[in-house]
């Protein structure tokens, strides 16, 4: 990811790469702070008045795309192995998109950005080629962040934050006494070995494990898993919650799957972490 000036909140040497010029005068032109000047935001209106509450102003919404060709390796046919190159080949889309919706954030000063959506996208260009988009609403942060770092939201890498959770639950988290870091991830593009004819026909009518498949699905899930861990370790995080482990065939058949782990990096703001008890709400109907 891109590393970010913690003072004004502009690259690190790297320049906007990747996005477009349009975009950046769309993000001039909010002006997040100054009177007059609007937001957008993907949230919904319950979410909106929730992250408002726990301290954070919505300023803007941020996107990231990249448009990416996915290569072609083949695996052997009866034989359970990683794809590298389509496993690199899918998180390094991913990651472009996610870094160009951080530097829209940092445009505009944000602290971080919630409710990320992170999806894959077929297009018509080939069958090799998918549209990855990062979408989220950028936020500052109204009161410095209690406990260490300086006071600032933003990650030990002078990164804003990002975050998947909804605003229901990022509520919930600041509120309890943690912070998010960023979205970790982990990724696996996994060839599943074909079955012999022999043990094919030696499984009709039974009731069966079918253990090369059970051993493919479950290294390939750990791969996945244990990448999006070395992720939060990078970010000296205390654990991940909201993790998703999904599976896609995407264009590659039946035999070669990705497994995406994708989850929210947190730390501690304080050591107490009391949870508010929720209060009854009663229905004057009927």
């Amino acid at each position: 990811m891109t590393v970010f000036n913690p003072d004004d909140g502009t690259p690190a040497g790297v320049p906007a790469q990747g996005v477009p010029a349009d975009a950046m005068r769309r993000l001039a032109e909010l002006q997040p702070g100054k009177p007059g000047s609007i937001f957008t935001s993907d949230l919904s209106v319950n979410e909106f008045l929730l992250v408002r509450e726990v301290g954070f102003r919505p300023i803007g919404l941020v996107l990231g795309s990249s448009i990416y060709h996915v290569g072609i390796q083949l695996g052997r046919w009866g034989k359970n192995q990683e794809l590298t190159t389509l496993s690199q080949a899918m998180y390094h889309a991913r990651e472009l998109a996610m870094t160009r919706m951080e530097a829209e954030a940092a445009q505009l000063g944000a602290d971080g950005i919630v409710g990320v959506r992170l999806s894959v996208e077929a297009r018509e260009f080939g069958s090799d080629i998918a549209e990855f988009i990062a979408i989220g609403t950028a936020v500052k942060a109204e009161h410095p962040a209690p406990g260490g770092n300086g006071g600032s939201w933003r990650n030990l890498k002078g990164q804003p934050f990002t975050s998947d959770l909804n605003g229901q639950d990022f509520w919930t988290l600041i509120r309890a006494g943690y912070a998010p870091l960023g979205m970790v991830m982990g990724t696996c593009v996994y060839h599943i070995a074909h079955q012999r004819m022999g043990q094919m026909f030696s499984n009709i009518g039974k009731n069966v494990e079918i253990e090369q498949f059970t051993q493919a699905l479950y290294d390939a899930r750990e791969l996945a898993m244990a990448r999006m861990q070395h992720e939060a370790e990078e970010l000296q995080a205390e654990g991940v919650v909201g993790v998703q482990l999904n599976a896609h065939n995407h264009r590659w058949g039946g035999h070669t799957t990705e497994f995406f782990a994708i989850g929210t990096a947190v730390r501690p703001l304080r050591e107490d972490h009391v949870i508010e008890r929720p209060t009854i709400v009663l229905s004057l109907d009927g």
